[in-house]
């Protein structure tokens, strides 16, 4: 595992039932979390249906964008479970019965005392030269292909997948990020915090509005990949809501006395 200035990756889940609301997504918060932990930088999240020529239309896109691309969902036994042939197609490879698969799946059944089907056979399908993503949730295995990890849409299967991924992956500089409470809504920050930006283009700030009660404020936060860059730009959003602080006192001295 290297460390790179910046690595970046993309999210493609795959499932008619996401976009439907059927199924609530609990796999783009949870890599998120953990690529961030890598240092690793998720750009991008697409979902689309279980539609051959969406997938691969979208994987093609971010595949050549990204470094990394992982998938959830899409590689069951079922009908609709068409991602292997959708990222087959993509590369232009056949999506074939992997031998090894084969037979983790068949001895996991036969333990099971279950009959290896014709759909569970399915769950070993997967483009030429694919290299396995270990399951040991459930046994069949997620793959890897080129730059891009396929891994199944059961959340449980899916973190157990991610796991066993990341040890493996180029990470780049960890970013940083310092949270700081300004008492002051969006209306009172929004120009001099612009500026702040501006004169330090090393970091991103966010503004995260909040309502408690009857007064707006806000969390802004300050990242970066450089501790000292971070700091500067803090100590400039410090020093502006003091100056806000001390022209508010001002127009409210001068109201009491009106």
């Amino acid at each position: 595992m290297s460390h790179d200035t910046v690595v970046t990756a993309a999210m493609l889940a795959i499932g008619d039932e996401l976009l439907s609301g059927r199924t609530k997504d609990r796999n783009i918060g949870h890599l998120a979390d953990l690529l961030t932990l890598s240092g690793i930088d998720l750009k991008e999240v697409r979902i689309v249906a279980d539609d051959e020529e969406a997938i691969v239309e979208a994987l093609n896109a971010l595949r050549a964008r990204y470094d990394y691309v992982f998938t959830s969902g899409g590689i069951g036994p079922t009908h609709d479970d068409i991602t292997a042939d959708a990222i087959a197609k993509a590369f232009g490879l056949p999506c074939e019965y992997d031998e090894a698969a084969m037979t983790l799946l068949a001895e996991m059944y036969r333990r099971r005392e279950m009959e290896f089907t014709e759909a569970r056979q399915r769950m070993a399908r997967m483009p030429r030269g694919a290299a396995h993503i270990a399951n040991p949730v459930s046994t069949a295995p997620g793959f890897i292909i080129g730059n891009v990890y396929v891994m199944a849409g059961v959340p449980q299967v899916f973190q157990a997948m991610v796991d066993n991924v990341l040890p493996t992956l180029r990470t780049g500089t960890p970013v940083l990020s310092l949270a700081i409470a300004c008492p002051y809504g969006e209306g009172d920050i929004g120009t001099p915090l612009a500026a702040i930006q501006k004169a330090h283009p090393d970091t991103s700030i966010g503004s995260y509005p909040r309502y408690i009660g009857q007064k707006f404020s806000t969390e802004i936060v300050v990242r970066g990949r450089a501790q000292a860059a971070i700091d500067a730009a803090g100590a400039e959003v410090h020093a502006m809501i003091d100056a806000i602080r001390r022209k508010k006192e001002v127009t409210e001295n001068h109201s009491a006395e009106a």
